[in-house]
Parts: structure tokens; sequence; C-alpha cells
């Protein structure tokens, strides 16, 4: 088990980690041990903005600081598989060369487009956050969609049987992955409803409508879901929680 979390932070984060064996029994619950990443990542958030409040930086520094702080500790690895999905999709190509788009390593003119989109998108929406509790549900989000990224690695149609996802998924202990990324989703769920009930709740339906849509796009567009697609999924996961957050925010400080 431990080595397993050692595992999954080494290959999801730049956390510094005791090396261990690439192995498959070193990553059979690699994938359920993957939300404590956004556990570390949802802290660390937490923090940026009590510093920020405390010390009375603006809402622009802390805007780019939450985005760093997320590509800091995962190392970009998810916006790598947001790219690589975009390029793919906007081919318009057929499944089989779709799948060959996304496993290449250059980057395309309409990823680089997206991306940049998104991060502004991102950013703006980090600047309206003011509250503690918005950044709580926020902190929440990171946890909630990486166990549906894994909960959807474990259970849903591989598009292809090779890929780094596929590494884990394979030697993983299924019906063990799956009971904790089901724990992962409920946990951090209820905090957040706890701690922001509207705000809490409307970020945990846009978290389920983006599952829905991943799995629906995924099968339509590649027949089945691939590393890059659960990468493209956790960005778009984030995003939406993101919104919800501070949308809610707004609406409730009406």
């Amino acid at each position: 088990m431990l080595k397993s979390l050692f595992s999954a932070f080494l290959m999801y984060s730049r956390i510094p980690m005791p090396g261990v064996e690439w192995k498959e029994e070193n990553r059979r619950y690699a994938l359920g041990f993957f939300p404590l990443v956004g556990a570390v990542t949802g802290g660390a958030l937490l923090l940026w903005r009590l510093l920020c409040t405390r010390a009375g930086f603006g809402q622009l520094l802390f805007a780019a600081g939450a985005l760093l702080i997320n590509v800091i500790i995962t190392g970009g690895i998810h916006l790598d598989g947001f790219c690589d999905v975009t390029d793919a999709r906007a081919s318009w190509a057929e499944k089989e060369k779709r799948l060959e788009i996304m496993s290449d390593p250059h980057i395309g003119s309409f990823a680089v487009i997206r991306v940049c989109l998104l991060l502004i998108v991102q950013t703006a929406l980090f600047s309206e956050v003011t509250e503690t509790e918005t950044a709580a549900v926020i902190a929440c989000g990171y946890v909630l969609s990486r166990a549906l990224s894994g909960l959807s690695a474990v259970t849903f149609r591989a598009a292809k049987s090779g890929g780094s996802l596929q590494s884990f998924v394979k030697p993983s202990h299924k019906r063990t992955v799956t009971g904790m990324a089901v724990f992962f989703t409920a946990l951090p769920a209820a905090v957040s409803v706890i701690v922001f009930p509207a705000a809490g709740i409307a970020s945990a339906a846009a978290a389920g409508a983006v599952l829905l849509y991943h799995r629906y796009a995924s099968y339509r567009d590649f027949g089945g879901i691939t590393g890059d697609l659960c990468g493209w999924f956790l960005v778009v996961c984030e995003t939406a929680v993101l919104a919800a957050a501070v949308l809610t925010e707004r609406i409730a400080s009406l």
C-alpha cells in the first residue's frame, strides 16, 4: 500500500517521494491514492489564500499564485493531456487517427489556443475568490476531480490496451481501488457542502455533469478512455468546480 502511495505521487506530482521499483505490485492501489495529490494541492491553495488575506495581497496576485500552485505540484501532466485531446478532437479524423494524434508528443495550434484561453479563464475566476469558504470548496474539488478521474480509469472502457494509464489500471485491485475512489468522491463533496452548502452542492453537480460528458464524448470520439482523456477530464472538472464555486459565492452575496 505504501509503495502504491509513492507510485501515485511519483507519477502524478512533482513532490519528492522515496523511489520505488517500477513493477506491477507497486502500482496495485496507486489510482486509489491519486486523490491525495489533490489534497496536497488543495491544502496549498488554502494556505495561499490565508497568506494573501493576512498580507493584504491583491486578487490578481492570488489568482496567479493559485494557478502556479497547481502547475508546480502536478508538473503540468494533466494540462498535457488536455492539449493532446484538444489536438486530436480538432482534427475531425477517424477514431484510430485521433488516437495517433493524441500520442504525438508535438503540440498543435488548436491546443495552444485553447490552453491559453483555459488559463485566462481560470485566472479570471480565481481573481474573484475572496472568501476562505469558497477557496475550501475549490480545494475539495482537487480531491474530487482526481477521485472521479481514477474511478473512470478503472470502470470505463479503455480505448486501447497500452499506454501509461493501462500500466496503472491493469495491475490494480479494481474492487479496492473503486472503493477508495468512491470514498474520496464522497468525502470532499460532503466537506464542501458542510463548509459552504450552496457552493458545495453546485460544485459537486458540476463535477458530476463533466464526468457524464467525459464518458459520452470519450466513447463517441475515441471508443473509450486513455490517460490523456482522464487528464482532459481532470482539467475541465477542476475548472467547472472553480466556476460553480465562484458563481455561487457571487449569487449568495447579492
